[in-house]
C-alpha cells in the first residue's frame, strides 16, 4: 500500500518528538518565577527588564535547542522513505533538502534575533542598576554609619552579604531551603542549629555554619591587615521561611529566618568599630569590589 510508504518513517521522528518534548518541559522550569519567602515582593531597580531578559534567554534556549531537532525532521524523515520506498524520487529528495535548509536559516534568524535582544534588555538593565544605585545614596549615603555590600569576593570563594555598622561588621550568608510536606499535610519549617550542624526535619547541614565561620575567618584576617587593628566580625546564617530553634546554637553565629533581619543586626554590638576604621572598611570594600569587577570583565569570555 502506497500510503505505509508515508506513515511509515515517522517512526524515526519518534526520539526526536521525545526530545523536544524534554525541551518544553526544561522550559517550563526556567520560566518559574522567583518568589520572595516573605510577605513582601521582590521589586528590585530594573525588575521589569529582568523578567523580559528571563524571557529573551527562555527564547534564546528553545530556539537553540528545537532548531537542530525541527531542522534535521524532514531529512531524517527521508531517510525512513529511502528504507520503505520501491522507487527512489530526487525530486522529492530535493524537497526535503530545501525544507531543511529554509528551516535552518528561519532558525538562525530566530537564534540572531534573540542576540541582539539580550544585548539590549542587558544595556538597559545595566543602565538601570546604575541609576538605582545613584538613587539608593538619598536613604543610604556615604557618610551614613550602615552600608552593605552583596556577594563579596574573597581569594577562594564569595560571600552573599557584608554589613558595616558602628558596632562590628556581619558576614551574612543566605541558603534556600525547602519546607517538606508532613503526611498530614502541614509545613514542618523547624530546624534546630546545634554547634556544628543544623538539624531540618528530614535531614541534616554542616556546610552553611562552616561556609559562615570561613566567611567570618577570611574576613576577620583580612581587614585586620588592611586597618591595622583587629574588626569585630559576627556571622549571620539566614534561612527564609524557617522556624529556627538556637537552644542548642553556637554564640557565634547567629541563625535567623530573616524576616526582622534590619533590626536584628542594628541590635547586635559584637564590638565598637572608631569612625576612621568604620570609613576605612567602606572604602577598602569599595575598592576591593571595583578591582574584582574589572578582573572580571578582563577575562576572555568562554
Amino acid at each position: 500500500m502506497t500510503w505505509l510508504e508515508y506513515l511509515l518513517p515517522l517512526i524515526f521522528l519518534f526520539p526526536m518528538a521525545a526530545m523536544a518534548s524534554i525541551v518544553l518541559a526544561l522550559r517550563s522550569l526556567h520560566d518559574a518565577r522567583v518568589q520572595s519567602p516573605f510577605d513582601t515582593p521582590l521589586r528590585e531597580p530594573g525588575q521589569a527588564l529582568r523578567y523580559r531578559l528571563d524571557q529573551a534567554f527562555s527564547s534564546l534556549f528553545l530556539n537553540g535547542a528545537l532548531g537542530p531537532l525541527i531542522s534535521l525532521s524532514p531529512l531524517v524523515y527521508g531517510m525512513g522513505r529511502m528504507l520503505f520506498a520501491d522507487k527512489q524520487d530526487w525530486v522529492e529528495w530535493a524537497l526535503y533538502g530545501l525544507l531543511s535548509t529554509l528551516l535552518v536559516l528561519a532558525f538562525s534568524l530566530l537564534l540572531v534575533r534573540d542576540y541582539q535582544r539580550i544585548r539590549r534588555l542587558k544595556l538597559g538593565l545595566a543602565c538601570e542598576l546604575a541609576v538605582g544605585q545613584e538613587l539608593e545614596r538619598l536613604i543610604r549615603p556615604d557618610a551614613h554609619p550602615y552600608y552593605v555590600f552583596h556577594d563579596v569576593p574573597t581569594d577562594s570563594f564569595t560571600i552573599d552579604h557584608v554589613v558595616v555598622t558602628p558596632h562590628g561588621v556581619f558576614v551574612v550568608e543566605t541558603r534556600a531551603r525547602t519546607v517538606p510536606i508532613s503526611n498530614a499535610g502541614r509545613g514542618q519549617n523547624t530546624v534546630a542549629v546545634e554547634r556544628e550542624r543544623l538539624r531540618f526535619p528530614y535531614w541534616q547541614e554542616r556546610r552553611p555554619l562552616h561556609k559562615t565561620r570561613q566567611g567570618v575567618d577570611w574576613l576577620s584576617q583580612w581587614l585586620e591587615q588592611q586597618c591595622g587593628v583587629s574588626v569585630p566580625v559576627r556571622g549571620v546564617l539566614v534561612l527564609p521561611g524557617w522556624h529556627i530553634d538556637t537552644d542548642d546554637a553556637a554564640p557565634d553565629i547567629l541563625v535567623v529566618s530573616g524576616d526582622m533581619l534590619a533590626s536584628q543586626l542594628t541590635a547586635l554590638m559584637p564590638g565598637r568599630i572608631s569612625d576612621p576604621i568604620h570609613d576605612k572598611i567602606i572604602n577598602i570594600l569599595l575598592e576591593r569590589a571595583k578591582l574584582m569587577e574589572l578582573t572580571h570583565l578582563r577575562q576572555p569570555s568562554v
